[in-house]
């Protein structure tokens, strides 16, 4: 299994904080649907459904921050289980931040709506110290 944080994203987090290196961030985060583990680089399982979703999120408290509003996608093409998210810099291309599994899965069929609701997405950066 291999949920989570990108490796890459994770080492240019670790070297802005050890080594001082500048840490841009991301000027978007989008949102891409699959139907199994996206897999280390976000490529396995992609859904059938293809549009990637810009995602807002809230200020990080406590090493984590959430979604602050919600994420749709309108008409989808395909019937399919949706079980995973991954996380992109850009609506196409782009590179990989991270994935992360919904709470429950669900079933899609062609020209159904489906919105994850604010708050639901997270990113975190754990353990922290207590």
């Amino acid at each position: 299994m291999a949920r989570g944080i990108a490796s890459a994203s994770a080492d240019s987090i670790l070297d802005a904080l050890a080594r001082g290196t500048d840490y841009p961030g991301n000027a978007a985060v989008w949102v891409k649907l699959h139907t199994g583990d996206p897999g280390s680089a976000g490529t396995s399982n992609a859904a059938g459904e293809t549009t990637r979703k810009q995602a807002s999120f809230a200020a990080a408290s406590g090493g984590a921050n959430a979604s602050n509003a919600d994420v749709a996608w309108t008409n989808v093409s395909t019937n399919e289980t949706i079980t995973d998210v991954s996380y992109w810099t850009a609506s196409t291309a782009g590179t990989f931040i991270g994935s992360c599994q919904l709470t429950a899965s669900k079933q899609l069929f062609a020209g159904d709506t489906f919105t994850i609701p604010s708050g639901s997405l997270t990113m975190a950066l754990t353990p922290l110290a207590a």
